[in-house]
This record gives structure tokens, sequence and C-alpha cells, in this order.
């Protein structure tokens, strides 16, 4: 899949091996570099298997979740135009090729 990042910050946390270590730690940030890696090679979000990826439901609806560690997680959603629909309305993730990086943290906090 296309990986684009809503802020620059974000971008650089994931670009930048130091920084992730510093914000999260060996293991969050080797989970980080996992979760990207598997984003950059799966075809659509329906071929992810590591980090647990769960859709998110209420204000969150349309983005996905994988799991890094501590409670810490990558957030996700399509970034097409428009974006892809079931009949139901619901997002057709067979067809979502193209994902924007929302949020690398615990968001229950």
């Amino acid at each position: 899949m296309e990986l684009t990042f809503a802020t620059n910050k974000l971008r650089k946390l994931c670009e930048t091996q130091s920084l992730a270590v510093k914000k999260l730690g060996d293991v969050g940030a080797r989970k980080l570099r996992a979760r990207l890696s598997d984003l950059q090679v799966a075809a659509t979000p329906l071929e992810l298997v590591a980090g647990r990826p769960h859709q998110l439901k209420g204000s969150d609806y349309g983005s996905i979740a994988l799991d890094l560690d501590g409670g810490r997680r990558i957030v996700f959603e399509p970034t097409h135009k428009p974006i892809p629909m079931k009949p139901d309305q619901s997002i057709d993730w067979k067809k979502v090729t193209e994902v924007r990086i929302l949020y690398i943290g615990d968001y229950h906090d």
C-alpha cells in the first residue's frame, strides 16, 4: 500500500529510528518498523495479520488500528477520493490501496 502521513511530525517519527526509540522505546520502535513494513507490502488492509488489526468505531469510524506495545497503536485511514464503499455504505477495505497514518500512541489516555 501507499503510505502518507497526517503530519510531518508523524513522518519523522516513522522515518527516524533514533526518534522512534526515544519516543516509543526499543520494543515500540521495533514494532513500529515492523507494522510500517507490513503496511507497505500489503496490497490492502485486509492482508494485515500482525498487530491485531481492528476497525475503530464511533468518532474514529473509518480508521483501522494496529497494536504496537504497551497500549500504543498505529491508526490509519484510507486516502482514496472517493473512499471505496460497499452497497451497505461501509468501507470496502478490499479496494483500499492508499492509507494515511493518523496517530501513533495510546488513544485510551
